[in-house]
């Protein structure tokens, strides 16, 4: 693969998944705040969450199989084209007069269940695109666009959603993903040989995917990771735009704010990833974020002022690159690439599962006990889980397996004051 030739594939997929994302995220956040100022319910929050999430993860059953059985640039167009017809569609029907909130909720669903599919296609293309010395950077990249995008969207979506409603914002939503699947269609992308064969059952592939998973120790132990950090974590975050309503007013440009402060956050940490971080240590960077998620999960509902509340949310914002790029450049770089769509698609469950059970139990406590209380019990408890499991010996193994991998290749080095984040 000649400099030119990758390049030129990355500047096409980053272009147009940047386009599809963009009108996904403005989409996404219009219908959280519509529901949130609708009906100022935890347990309406709570249904989005799980409308959200939970058909994601059970179709990433199938999707991650199908990753490693198709030709994942055609399987990614499919799923985006799904994706944005269920949009125009609702699009259709609210602008008829229906807009009852299941009907909401169930295009939510319907689109979540075309994200099961797409996700981790588009996690698995990425290393066959990108020269592996220069994988941790791109990742860092595209984690960077998609933290200028929490940071345009929401402004976007609060002046759309304000001024015309829900409908003008889906219309938006179809036509970037119409834009994103045409740009995709120009990146060159190889079916691999496991791909073309496809002879296995899809249970024989789901069955080979968790057996890899259960060997490798490494992967393993970030999905637990993973699962707690969405669940204790991510999950309490849906109900922040409530605290918002309850505690400070409900007016649009406050949940704007309030997502422009993660945005900010997001990108800062995306550009630190991409650029000083990139060569650091992967397992160093996971472990300084999800200790960090704790304090700030606690800090946030300690908060008794909005722009502290703020100042927390774009601290949040900050440590998700650090958590999110070196874990998908680990598993990317430890996991064989025949794998990776079965890897991801077990990765997409666990994120996709983690929240809506997680908002199950957080989204009916929020009608009962403060948001407050919520966030700073969830954030203790994260911190504590994440320490039992970097001291239990299987994890203080893989810890040093991962750091043994990562000083092992030639663009490696050490994130400074790693050694005080790790665990002995």
């Amino acid at each position: 693969m000649t400099t030119t030739h990758w390049r030129r594939n990355v500047a096409l997929f980053l272009t147009g998944q940047t386009m599809s994302l963009f009108g996904s995220m403005i989409a996404q956040y219009a219908v959280m705040w519509w529901v949130t100022l609708q009906t100022r319910s935890g347990l309406a929050v709570a249904l989005y969450a799980v409308a959200a999430f939970l058909p994601q993860g059970l179709m990433s059953i199938f999707g991650g199989v199908l990753a490693d059985r198709m030709n994942r640039r055609l399987l990614v167009m499919i799923a985006d084209g799904a994706i944005a017809a269920a949009t125009l569609a609702l699009a259709l029907l609210m602008a008829s007069g229906v807009n009852d909130l299941w009907i909401v909720l169930l295009a939510v669903a319907v689109r979540s269940l075309g994200a099961g599919v797409q996700t981790p296609a588009v996690q698995a293309m990425i290393p066959q695109i990108v020269p592996g010395e220069h994988l941790m950077r791109v990742n860092g990249i595209f984690q960077t666009i998609q933290s200028a995008m929490m940071l345009i969207a929401p402004a976007a979506a609060g002046a759309i959603f304000a001024a015309f409603g829900l409908v003008p914002v889906f219309f938006l939503d179809a036509v970037t993903a119409v834009i994103g699947i045409g740009l995709l269609a120009l990146v060159t992308v190889p079916t691999l040989e496991r791909a073309a064969e496809a002879s296995a059952s899809y249970r024989q592939d789901l069955t080979e995917g968790m057996r890899y998973i259960r060997t490798q120790p490494i992967v393993r132990w970030l999905l637990v990771v993973y699962a707690v950090i969405f669940l204790l974590t991510v999950a309490p975050s849906f109900v922040t735009p409530l605290m918002v309503a309850r505690t400070f007013g409900s007016e649009e440009w406050m949940l704007a704010v309030l997502e422009i402060a993660f945005g900010l956050g997001m990108l800062l940490g995306g550009v630190l990833v991409s650029t000083v971080l990139a060569k650091r240590s992967r397992i160093g960077l996971i472990l300084v974020a999800v200790y960090g998620f704790g304090l700030v999960t606690v800090a946030l509902g300690l908060s008794g002022n909005l722009w502290v509340f703020y100042g927390f949310m774009f601290m949040f914002g900050l440590l998700v690159p650090l958590f999110s790029t070196p874990f998908m450049t680990l598993i990317q770089e430890t996991v064989e690439p025949a794998m990776h769509g079965r890897v991801f698609s077990y990765v997409g469950i666990v994120m996709a599962l983690a929240t809506p059970i997680g908002m199950v139990v957080f989204g009916p406590l929020a009608d009962v006990v403060s948001v407050q209380v919520l966030l700073m019990g969830a954030g203790l408890a994260a911190i504590v889980v994440i320490a039992i499991a970097a001291r239990v010996p299987s994890g203080r193994a893989t810890i040093a397996a991962a750091r043994a991998h990562t000083t092992s290749r030639p663009d490696a080095d050490t994130l400074p004051g790693d050694e005080t984040v790790s665990c002995r």
